[in-house]
């Protein structure tokens, strides 16, 4: 196994990636942020994955949703990213769950650690509700043209700093979308493996009109 994470272990040591194994985690979302989430954190030994979709795959998911082919069209989508997470880690294990988050809620499993991988504002609101109630930190990532969000939050409220309404996202470039999973992934691996990590501080990334990467960051009211 520390042969299969060996740069890992070369970064920190075989006890805190021993440490990963006993870890739970739920990706609610396993499309375009999902797929991204899954392949960063499926291989990184972190012990027991959730996967939660109810959606199908669609042809115009493809070009952005890396888990996917053309070939998948109609399948569900936390399924397929279940079976690549544990088919490119035999130490992880991945569960998938074909339901909304509500109905993934009232499972009442336990775990470490919740990553946003939604695509509208009232779902992470009932994330945010979910996770106050658990007493869980959770990682919020968004996405749209070419910009995106990223935030771990704890102490902060998603419903008090966002206003939630049913707007949907405009059209995405693909690299934004592995981009902010990536971010995402790696506050979630530095949390879950004892690192430090800024809390409730939005980092908001986007290439302006010009084609400069702009990074911004805001600290979030804290409840």
């Amino acid at each position: 196994m520390m042969q299969y994470f060996h740069r890992q272990v070369q970064l920190w040591g075989e006890e805190t990636q021993l440490k990963l194994l006993n870890k739970k985690i739920a990706i609610i979302g396993s499309g375009g942020l999902g797929s991204s989430l899954a392949y960063a954190l499926g291989a990184s030994g972190i012990g027991e994955i959730h996967m939660i979709d109810f959606d199908e795959v669609s042809i115009h998911n493809v070009h952005r949703q890396i888990a996917f082919k053309v070939k998948d069209e109609g399948k569900n989508k936390a399924e397929i990213n279940a079976k690549i997470i544990e088919q490119r880690c035999p130490y992880v294990k991945a569960f998938s769950h074909n339901c909304d988050f509500k109905a993934w809620a009232e499972k009442n499993i336990e775990v470490d650690l919740i990553i946003d991988a939604t695509d509208n504002l009232p779902t992470r609101a009932d994330i945010n509700t979910y996770a106050k109630k658990k007493n869980l930190p959770w990682v919020y990532g968004s996405v749209e043209a070419f910009h995106g969000q990223v935030c771990f939050i704890e102490e902060s409220s998603f419903s008090d700093a966002f206003k939630i309404t049913n707007k949907t996202p405009a059209g995405i470039a693909a690299p934004i979308v592995m981009h902010i999973a990536s971010l995402q992934a790696n506050l979630a691996l530095r949390y879950l493996a004892g690192l430090s990590v800024k809390k409730d501080m939005l980092y908001y990334l986007l290439f302006n009109d010009e084609g400069e990467l702009v990074t911004q960051k805001f600290g979030l009211p804290k409840s």
